[in-house]
């Protein structure tokens, strides 16, 4: 990939955005950013890729990357840009829309691929969905990362998050207000990880099995970052939300020679 093309510049809206995520997680919680984004890629064409517990999960995200120098374009569900005044300000921002469980879905990957191609930086969910795992560890990725990544040779960086199901629960709005007020008088601790690049340079897009293998090794990186994350919980979360459900059809298990 080109890396000497003019870089896609955020809009105002959205740095303003990425300053006011940070002011809000600090009102809500203690955010703690630990890894690094390589200065040469902050402006992209990057990938980001992340695991997904929580609603509240873009606002972390954004104040993390803020604190990293990083304004990364977000895939998200086509329900939010359906929403009057906030999809209309994601739509400004640039960020991408997914339809899932639609046939207008593949449009969202070609509209990725395109921004990274114009060198903007990506911020990915691999799960595609908010993880339903009973550990709350990242569940077996969709292949679109992937693919992504393959098809415009960018490189993936890994984002392990931890600490966002304690301040919104899964049903949101309800019981919103009520886990607002819990995280502001507790002040729970938000952990963001960012890893090191992931290892796809063997890897040809297109042929066979080569998505899925990307797909684990993105989301086995995921994995790894997250678990000095919760040292104190590897196998259940501490905080339990009674509405979350669970799903096992979708565990992951770590392809170590993959």
């Amino acid at each position: 990939m080109d890396t000497t093309r003019p870089t896609w510049q955020p809009p105002l809206i959205w740095r303003a955005a990425l300053l006011l995520a940070r002011v809000a997680v600090a009102l809500l919680a203690r955010l703690e950013v630990s890894g690094d984004v390589p200065e040469a890629l902050r402006r992209g064409p990057l990938i980001l890729a992340a695991n997904h517990i929580s609603p509240f999960d873009p606002i972390v995200l954004a104040a993390a990357c803020r604190a990293r120098g990083v304004a990364p374009r977000i895939m998200a569900t086509g329900g939010l840009f359906r929403t009057p005044v906030i999809g209309a300000a994601m739509r400004r921002a640039g960020h991408i829309r997914v339809d899932r469980g639609t046939a207008a879905v593949g449009q969202a990957l070609d509209d990725a691929a395109a921004a990274v191609s114009g060198g903007s930086v990506i911020l990915v969910y691999p799960e595609g969905r908010i993880g339903l795992d009973p550990g709350m560890w990242p569940e077996r990725g969709k292949t679109g990362t992937a693919r992504l990544a393959l098809a415009c040779g960018a490189p993936v960086i890994p984002v392990a998050q931890w600490g966002s199901h304690e301040v919104v629960p899964y049903r949101a709005p309800k019981g919103l207000l009520r886990g607002l007020a819990r995280a502001v008088w507790r002040r729970p601790a938000l952990r963001v990880h960012f890893g090191a690049p992931v290892e796809l340079a063997d890897l040809t897009h297109g042929a066979p099995g080569a998505a899925r293998r990307a797909t684990d090794r993105i989301v086995d990186a995921i994995t790894d970052a997250l678990v000095p994350l919760r040292p104190d919980e590897p196998d259940r979360p501490r905080h339990v939300d009674p509405g979350r459900p669970t799903d096992t059809s979708r565990s992951h298990r770590r392809h170590r020679s993959a």
